[in-house]
């Protein structure tokens, strides 16, 4: 299991992009300014670290500079977040040793692709789980792309992340509040009926009948569920 280092200090931000992460099987670890971040990312030693520029006590760009001097962390990929996006930010970030370069606000969906991106360049790294399959169903994780029985279905990012999430949880029950924020995340207002109206494109997709599925169940009530 790949461990990530989150050094954020909005506490909602950080929390988002935790649950994200350990919804792909990543094991999650949290730090609210740089000096914890510091001495997690020389304790832990995590597989990957995402680096918020703007931090109390000891900012992003000078822990990425401390962390890639440190024999012992500097192997370890950095992905810098900031709120300013202009060429100069970016060059300052990048030259500071960050690996990549994430500009604030961004999707949850963008935000895991750049991870998975960054930790395949980094040499040694745990092998990522990169396809989700079901019967002639085939969801390529790393590419986003859906093939059903070989010919490739056109998804939305939301769609491809609502599928995503439904086929890790196959048999499981999934409620309409755990969706928006498994896949629309803490931070955005979405009205529940958005879920119902993304399942029902996606069944328009994958679905022999759409009008009778079998594959993404209701469960009045409740839920959704994948059944394969």
């Amino acid at each position: 299991m790949a461990k990530v280092l989150i050094v954020e200090d909005e506490d909602i931000l950080a929390r988002n992009l935790a649950e994200k992460l350990r919804s792909e099987g990543f094991q999650v670890m949290t730090a609210g300014d740089g000096e914890a971040g510091l001495q997690k990312a020389r304790d832990e030693h995590p597989e990957l670290i995402v680096l918020d520029i703007m931090l109390p006590k000891l900012d992003g760009l000078s822990l990425c500079r401390i962390i890639r001097r440190d024999s012992s962390t500097a192997h370890i990929p950095i992905i810098m977040l900031t709120a300013r996006g202009t060429e100069v930010d970016k060059i300052v970030g990048l030259e500071s040793g960050a690996d990549d370069y994430m500009v604030k606000p961004f999707g949850l969906g963008e935000f895991l692709a750049r991870v998975r991106a960054v930790m395949r360049r980094s040499p040694g790294h745990p092998p990522l789980q990169d396809e989700l399959i079901s019967n002639d169903l085939r969801l390529s994780l790393t590419g986003r792309r859906l093939f059903k029985g070989g010919e490739e279905r056109k998804l939305s990012n939301k769609e491809f992340d609502l599928l995503a999430e439904l086929m890790r949880n196959r048999g499981v029950v999934l409620s309409r509040d755990l969706i928006l924020t498994k896949v629309w995340g803490y931070d955005y207002y979405v009205d529940k009926r958005t879920v119902d109206v993304h399942i029902r494109w996606l069944r328009e997709k994958i679905e022999d009948d759409p009008s009778d599925p079998k594959r993404i169940v209701t469960v009045r009530g409740m839920g959704y569920r994948f059944e394969g």
